[in-house]
């Protein structure tokens, strides 16, 4: 399917929008950045909530907006699917009758098959008889996405859906959203501020300032950028993609593949050929100008010094080069000085921890 084209200019009181963008179409893609960036309103200019003076959309080849021929379709003749904050079910319907309430609405009947994979999916088949006054935060949630889709939309949009919800009942959706984000066909442009909803579920990451787009790539790729504030936080990360290969049974770890070489993890309850989304914090990361010999790491793996900056509080950012991949490291600035670290310098990496995101 050809990319998503979304070009909006828009300003009103003190704020402007003004972005120019080519997403794919398929995938999680993410709208990221602080209270005021622009995120939501993005969100609802693609959903014709807002409409735009100067715009272009494109979804899976249709045109929805084009200011300039004067085209701009309504909300209601857009094929989307739209989740909100709230759930906002009918709380006098069931959770069966919620799901089909739009379906009716749009004269629309759903293939039972797809309806069927759709609540197993999201676990809520034995849901269905109830009413919302007896389904938790995380459930409700998780009723208001299978509804979107049960519309089977061209695109998802959701506008922080988990921002409602305590960190239990989080915990408790994001397995379902990350299993989504593994099995969905359609685009999904999802919107937050939590940089775990970022590391678990992007494929696309776009970092959105004062209405702007300060960056726009493949979650790697976007995380490492050394002039992004991602690569400077306190909880700057780079994420893998890795595939499981062995289990070491008698020490409880599992061998993964990642860039050419492999990790080992804490013992991993899945089948070899699994794939797998691994975090690394720039802090677990420390640099070695030789292959550390008595040492209690296991993960040591050679890799090239690509790029490197300072902050004004002694700590020095490190982007090195795995393979094709990119891995940042936190270390102090005299660590740096002392070895005389280089762009282009081959050096060893140690890798003191992992966390496992799927």
């Amino acid at each position: 399917m050809p990319p998503i084209t979304a070009r909006f200019q828009l300003a009103y009181n003190k704020f402007s929008l003004d972005v120019d963008l080519q997403l794919p179409s398929t995938g999680i893609t993410i709208l990221f950045g602080q209270s005021g960036s622009g995120k939501t309103t993005l969100l609802r200019c693609i959903a014709g909530l807002e409409q735009a003076p100067i715009g272009f959309l494109e979804i899976n080849g249709t045109i929805w907006q084009d200011s300039e021929n004067k085209v701009f379709l309504p909300t209601y003749q857009r094929n989307l699917g739209y989740v909100f904050q709230e759930a906002n079910l009918f709380p006098h319907l069931s959770v069966e009758d919620n799901l089909q309430f739009g379906l009716k609405r749009l004269d629309k009947r759903p293939n039972k098959a797809d309806l069927k994979n759709l609540l197993e999916l999201l676990g809520i088949e034995h849901l269905l008889k109830r009413k919302p006054d007896r389904l938790s935060g995380g459930e409700k949630q998780r009723v208001a996405i299978a509804r979107a889709l049960a519309l089977n939309p061209d695109i998802l949009l959701m506008d922080e859906p988990l921002a409602a919800l305590d960190f239990k009942r989080k915990q408790e959706i994001l397995p379902f959203l990350t299993r989504l984000h593994q099995q969905l066909e359609i685009p999904v442009l999802y919107v937050t501020h939590s940089h775990q909803e970022v590391a678990q579920l992007t494929d696309t990451l776009v970092l959105l300032e004062e209405g702007k787009v300060q960056a726009s790539g493949s979650l790697s790729e976007t995380l490492s950028r050394l002039d992004l504030p991602f690569a400077q936080d306190k909880e700057a990360s780079t994420v893998w993609q890795a595939t499981l290969i062995a289990h070491e049974t008698d020490y409880h770890l599992t061998r993964v593949a990642i860039a050419g070489d492999t990790l080992s993890l804490p013992f991993i309850d899945a089948q070899p050929g699994t794939s797998l989304r691994i975090q690394i914090y720039a802090r677990d990361v420390s640099i070695a100008l030789e292959k550390p010999k008595a040492t209690s790491i296991l993960n040591i793996l050679p890799a090239i010094i690509n790029d490197f900056t300072h902050d004004a509080y002694g700590q020095c950012i490190v982007q090195l080069k795995i393979g094709s991949q990119s891995l940042l490291a936190h270390i102090t600035l005299k660590s740096a000085i002392l070895l005389n670290l280089q762009c282009g310098m081959p050096v060893y990496v140690q890798i003191k921890g992992t966390s496992l995101l799927n």
